[in-house]
């Protein structure tokens, strides 16, 4: 068969497999397999564990457990309800300023935990009924929320961009000071649009939040600082070449959980097991994943299908824009469908020899490709995002929810097209602190 129809029978294939409800690991491990056996024989199998268990001989795949462990010390203590009140106090005279502190709380928390629907449950708890209470439109309220949940996957330290690093062999500290700007630029498009409508909405003054002393401002941040602390030391340490990411997230693990137990008083062994537990269940599942994807990857490369289509569209006359206009469509679909980091290990293997070819850098298309994928969080059917907040608060149907976080949709594809005209929002930090890549 031709590899390029093996190719669509196998994309086909594995939508359905997936769409069948098994798990994405199992999925691509059938799919895998099937097609090993039909066009390799059975032999082909006798590589299968060996790829599958080389997939995990990585000793920076030690870092995604070691991130996970240290946003899961964050998500179980009262740390985002302090990220929150610090910053509401901080921004008490600023009209609107309510839904901005929010939206810095979900940024400052995404990146310490690198989760999006723990930060869509520690800031929305307090978050979603003070801004309500305040006059602040449900649509507001809710979208805010639900897209500043998102960026946990694009500021550093970023577990999805760990796993593009590991799937494409690029340099993980690259990625993660690429999405430094990028991130900001989000944060900021989406403050802008919050304050629009807080002013579009009327009553300004109404919005505003409450009177607070200098006193009660600077007696919280004990609680904030040393977070903050952590995150900054685990990415001095990183860039500094004083550690590798492995061991300077194992670091920074350890010290959110001693944070965690020491002024949060997370002692109770019942707890800590908690946090472990979840800690286990999700850094499996990722793993398992990778190593599952390391198997489909190795199917595509053994029936010459990955090589086959980097060869056609090379071929192409296409403008390269038009290329990666397709490309992001193709993104945006998968990412309403899959989580990402199952949409990363699946696209990377078949979309990175087409990017290369090209022409376009893999570090400014990880950032393009995550931002796809936050997305993904906030858009129907699956829209995990728009689900916990929608069990948060249960009054707030979830058209209204959808309704309010479009607009935050639209900041994401206004991100990306900026991306593209001004490439060096994500390349220039990378370069200019690590050195102009090769």
């Amino acid at each position: 068969m031709d590899p390029l129809l093996l190719g669509l029978l196998v994309a086909v294939v594995t939508i359905i497999v997936l769409f069948s409800g098994v798990s994405v690991a199992i999925g691509l491990l059938i799919v895998s397999a099937g097609f090993l056996i039909v066009f390799d024989g059975m032999r082909s199998l006798e590589l299968m564990p060996e790829i599958l268990f080389g997939k995990l001989d990585n000793f920076a795949l030690l870092s995604i457990p070691m991130f996970i462990i240290m946003g899961a010390s964050i998500a179980s203590t009262r740390a985002g309800a302090d990220l929150y009140e610090a910053l509401e106090r901080w921004l008490t005279r600023v009209p609107g300023g309510l839904v901005i502190s929010n939206l810095g709380a979900c940024a400052l928390f995404a990146a310490m935990s690198g989760s999006s629907p723990a930060t869509c449950a520690a800031i929305g708890k307090m978050g979603i009924p003070e801004m309500r209470k305040r006059g602040y439109p449900d649509g507001v309220a809710a979208g805010s929320i639900a897209a500043g949940g998102t960026l946990g996957i694009l500021i550093p330290p970023s577990v999805t961009m760990i796993v593009y690093g590991i799937a494409t062999e690029t340099s993980i500290g690259r990625l993660f000071l690429a999405g430094v700007i990028p991130g900001f630029l989000l944060v900021g498009l989406f403050m802008a649009w919050s304050l629009y409508s807080t002013w579009r909405s009327g009553d300004t003054a109404r919005l505003g939040s409450g009177s607070y002393t200098w006193g009660q401002r600077f007696e919280i941040l004990p609680r904030v600082l040393p977070f903050l602390a952590i995150i900054l030391g685990v990415l001095y340490a990183m860039y500094g070449g004083i550690a590798t990411p492995s061991e300077t997230a194992a670091v920074g693990a350890l010290l959110c959980l001693l944070i965690a137990m020491v002024i949060y008083k997370l002692w109770a062994p019942r707890a800590i097991w908690v946090v472990l537990r979840d800690s286990t269940k999700e850094s499996v599942m990722i793993l398992f994943i990778i190593a599952a994807a390391g198997v489909f990857s190795y199917m595509l490369s053994s029936l010459f299908i990955t090589q086959s289509i980097a060869e056609w569209i090379g071929t192409l006359d296409v403008n390269r824009w038009v290329l990666m206009g397709a490309v992001n469509v193709f993104l945006l679909i998968a990412g309403f469908f899959l989580p990402p980091v199952a949409v990363i290990l699946m696209a990377a293997p078949i979309l990175l020899p087409i990017i290369i070819t090209a022409g376009f850098d893999p570090i400014w298309f990880a950032v393009v490709l995550t931002i796809n994928m936050e997305i993904g969080l906030i858009s129907p059917p699956v829209g995990l995002n728009l689900y916990v907040i929608n069990g948060i608060a249960p009054d707030i149907s979830l058209k209204t929810i959808l309704t309010g976080s479009l607009p935050y949709v639209a900041c994401m594809v206004l991100a990306i097209i900026l991306l593209c005209i001004f490439p060096g929002l994500a390349t220039w930090l990378p370069n200019v602190v690590m050195g102009a890549s090769v």
